[in-house]
């Protein structure tokens, strides 16, 4: 068998868990190329990985690897606003593409980049490691099984802390080049993982706010709550919380179920006042711990399996294009709801102010200049 020809576009600090990934997969993988502005980033990658650089090609021009037959799949590893230009040009040349979160800086880009890839029928498939978590992967398996039941309220909470000098790169901080601040760029995955779970609500309604980054131009915290047709849920950011946690929690008819994983049940008294129901915890922890996952095989090693194991049509590819527009769309809906002030119905449209990137920086507010 051939083995898949493999180029890296950006060789920060992401780079290295994709090429750890491919590592992994040795038997069908071979590293061709590496590229980034700064040749001498991509020896200290391939030097952290005892791969001689005489056996690559090494790059400060991406467009120099379009033409190759040797390259079959491209990870691209840039800042959000280079996604779409790389991802279609790769596409429209034949290439399989991987594109690190966010997948791109508006939803006009992302359905460019869907359209090349249609196009080109290639694979286009989205970085969200945190799906391929052995937690993660249970709790969903059972959600689906109907095991606890009717789903009310979800809550997502993504809280981190980050200091002013996280800012100091120029990139960071800025709508134009990150796109957003950690509703965007810190929150994808657990706004990816509620897309995945629950699907895309009917309305959002949103507050953001910037109270403690001062050499930043975006949000360093916010709040929505998101309406769908049977249920609610709640989404928190913050880059400002000493108690790092990000997590979803599902309150369901049978059971309040957590991830990272933890399940809680009451039982009601004759008076409406609850009660535990330690018989049904113990259940639901038996059908958790009986529940197929990953096999220990998790993140961007298995998501990086996945994908290629989708080229050679050995499984369904996770994370679609289609999935990481879909988490495009609740976050520029956020961001619109938080900027108008307004409760906004879900699906933005082309002629949405938000759905444009130039039309979008026009909108968004400049907590502090860059």
């Amino acid at each position: 068998m051939k083995k898949f020809g493999i180029a890296i576009i950006g060789t920060g600090d992401i780079s290295y868990n994709h090429l750890e990934g491919y590592l992994a997969e040795r038997d069908r993988c071979n590293i061709v190329a590496l590229c980034n502005l700064h040749t001498e980033k991509c020896e200290k990658l391939a030097k952290a990985y005892d791969i001689d650089v005489k056996d690559l090609i090494i790059t400060d021009d991406y467009r120099t690897l379009l033409d190759r037959d040797d390259i079959d799949v491209v990870s691209i590893c840039l800042p959000p606003s280079a996604h779409c230009k790389i991802a279609c040009d790769f596409l429209d040349h034949g290439k399989n593409v991987l594109v690190e979160k966010p997948m791109a800086s508006s939803l006009e880009e992302a359905d460019m980049m869907i359209s090349s890839q249609k196009k080109s029928g290639k694979i286009l498939g989205m970085v969200s490691q945190y799906r391929f978590k052995d937690s993660i992967w249970k709790v969903k398996k059972m959600m689906e099984s109907g095991a606890f039941g009717k789903l009310y309220m979800t809550q997502v909470n993504s809280m981190w802390f980050r200091g002013l000098m996280y800012y100091d790169l120029w990139w960071r901080g800025t709508w134009e080049k990150e796109g957003g601040g950690c509703t965007l760029n810190h929150c994808v995955h657990q706004i990816d993982m509620l897309n995945w779970f629950v699907g895309l609500p009917d309305r959002v309604t949103s507050v953001f706010a910037n109270v403690a980054h001062g050499n930043s131009e975006v949000e360093d915290c916010g709040m929505s709550i998101l309406e769908y047709p049977d249920s609610l849920a709640q989404i928190n950011v913050s880059l400002n919380n000493m108690d790092p946690k990000q997590e979803l929690i599902f309150q369901c008819e049978r059971a309040t179920v957590s991830i990272p994983w933890s399940v809680h049940c009451k039982k009601s008294r004759s008076d409406g006042f609850s009660e535990p129901d330690e018989e049904s915890e113990r259940k639901f922890q038996k059908m958790y711990d009986e529940t197929e996952g990953l096999d220990g095989n998790e993140g961007f090693r298995a998501e990086i399996k996945n994908y290629l194991d989708a080229l050679q049509g050995k499984d369904e590819l996770v994370v679609t294009g289609e999935n990481g527009r879909d988490t495009l769309q609740l976050i520029y809906s956020i961001y619109k709801s938080a900027t108008l002030r307004e409760t906004v119905r879900l699906p933005l449209g082309k002629d949405d102010a938000f759905y444009k990137k130039e039309s979008f920086l026009e909108e968004v507010p400049h907590f502090n200049e860059k």
